[in-house]
């Protein structure tokens, strides 16, 4: 059996004067995302009489959702109820900003015509972050700021020098 008494305040849950209930009611009728109304009736039904598993079995959702929709709008009002914004650079090691500025040092030699040698950007990229990363890291860094090409490597780690030379000097003689 579950507790549920320590989420429930006295027999009747409301918090709100008239005036914010009010707000609330009016806030309904604006045009806002379905999560944000479903939040605020949470909250309207609480200032109805309603208890928090009452509430979380008429709107179908968990006892958890009601109690933290609760929660948010007593701390920050109905800005609170608002949905959070999804995706972004959550993970980031450097801002954009510092990116560009640690990529303007290569893009000199770059714009000479020299190539960009992914082992030198790496080390100038872990120093100013501070510890060691992975290359796919710097790869992604060059992606996400327009740099295409990358440096060939100079040979195949498995060349047979003596092959290559036998090669050359008889595939032309075929012609």
């Amino acid at each position: 059996m579950i507790r549920l008494r320590h989420l429930i305040r006295e027999n009747r849950m409301a918090k709100c004067s008239t005036a914010e209930v009010r707000r609330l009611k009016t806030a309904l009728r604006w045009k806002i995302p379905a999560a944000q109304r479903q939040r605020i009736q949470m909250v309207l039904l609480r200032e109805s009489g309603m208890t928090q598993p009452a509430i979380a079995a008429a709107m179908g959702v968990s006892l958890s959702t009601v109690n933290r929709a609760h929660m948010a709008y007593d701390h920050g009002g109905i800005e609170a109820l608002k949905p959070r914004p999804n995706g972004g650079r959550k993970h980031e090691n450097m801002t954009l900003a510092e990116e560009e500025a640690l990529l303007a040092r290569f893009a000199k030699a770059a714009g000479a015509g020299e190539m960009l040698n992914i082992h030198d950007l790496k080390a100038a990229y872990e120093k100013a972050i501070g510890h060691r990363t992975s290359d796919s890291t710097v790869y992604n860094l060059l992606h996400r700021h327009g740099w295409r090409k990358l440096m060939p490597r100079p040979f195949h780690p498995k060349r047979d020098l003596a092959a290559q030379n036998a090669f050359k000097k008889t595939a032309f003689l075929m012609l």
